[in-house]
């Protein structure tokens, strides 16, 4: 309620009056919290409340105008005020793609989103963002074993099996490593991407990073909280590859190549996730992830029964289930 005390004060001081409502819009994964201010005429305003202790606005601030300058639809910053850690901002509405999408609207939504991807990465400027180097892609990738496997699913490796872990890991590096960079959203999915006047509205994308071209359509096609059957999601991926080649974007000339690319982006990026939903379960309390850990466990186990040097990691996923039924227990 302190914190909420100074957004009206903030708001006040600012001319904004009193005569509006705040009320939570939205929270996520980090410490920031979102209000909406509704004004008595109807109108209606964001609030980001980042506490400084915990929470830089200045990437937010750095990547929003990153992508607005690329034409996409981000919020607009009305107002700053650093040293408490609040953002004013245009609202994009309350509605997600994820609550928005069904057989009907995916075409339509999901092609909208990558004509607004293609634009974040047609403007892509080496030295503006972050280097999704080797030493980020094999941190997160350490959560997998750290947090999914050790800490979840109660699962101690020997010698043996984090050896052949590590070989997996250097593997999966060196094909990321290998892709072409540019800006990455970094988590473009349905729960970030808002149904608004322009679509997509795309929020939450202060962690953003220059790095490997097919990352964001991982999160986009494998996204964790909502899934298509492979066939759909290879013809909008075969759409978008079309398209990107058009646009004088570096993807590779061979669609298999890609699409090879791809799908190792994808296992690197599943491999973190599971890390992350556990981690904010054991860690931080957060139990609203575990119900999406078996979908981004079915993406994983997709892409290592396609690809042998992947085996060890299927090897270990076959344990944990086995684990599961073995108890009977679910996560």
């Amino acid at each position: 309620m302190q914190r909420q005390q100074k957004i009206l004060e903030w708001l006040e001081r600012n001319g904004y009056g009193s005569d509006f409502t705040l009320a939570p819009a939205s929270a996520d994964a980090s410490f920031r919290r979102y209000f909406r201010a509704t004004f008595a005429d109807g109108r209606s305003l964001i609030v980001m409340d980042a506490p400084p202790a915990h929470e830089d606005v200045a990437p937010w601030l750095h990547v929003q105008r990153l992508f607005r300058a690329a034409g996409t639809n981000v919020p607009e910053v009305l107002g700053e005020n650093r040293q408490e850690g609040f953002l004013l901002l245009g609202d994009l509405g309350s509605t997600t793609y994820l609550a928005a999408l069904d057989e009907a609207s995916a075409d339509r939504l999901y092609r909208a989103a990558t004509d607004a991807l293609i634009r974040i990465q047609l403007a892509s400027q080496p030295g503006q963002l972050p280097a999704y180097d080797r030493a980020l892609l094999q941190r997160e990738l350490d959560l997998f074993p750290d947090w999914y496997l050790g800490r979840h699913a109660q699962l101690m490796l020997d010698d043996n099996q984090r050896q052949a872990l590590a070989a997996s890991f250097a593997k999966i590096l060196a094909v990321n490593l290998a892709e072409p960079c540019v800006f990455v959203h970094r988590d473009y999915h349905s729960r970030n991407l808002m149904v608004s006047e322009a679509n997509p509205g795309i929020v939450d994308f202060q962690d953003a990073v220059f790095g490997p071209i097919s990352y964001d359509l991982v999160s986009l096609f494998k996204d964790a909280y909502i899934s298509w059957d492979e066939e759909r999601t290879l013809d909008w991926l075969i759409r978008y590859w079309q398209q990107a080649r058009s646009a004088g974007l570096p993807v590779a000339d061979d669609f298999g190549v890609f699409y090879r690319d791809y799908e190792w982006m994808g296992v690197q990026r599943h491999l973190k996730v599971l890390g992350i939903f556990a981690r904010l379960y054991h860690r931080d309390g957060k139990d609203g992830y575990l119900k999406d850990m078996p979908r981004v466990s079915n993406y994983l186990r997709a892409a290592c029964e396609r690809y042998r040097e992947l085996k060890p990691i299927l090897a270990l996923l076959d344990r944990v289930d086995s684990r599961q039924s073995g108890t009977g227990f679910t996560f």
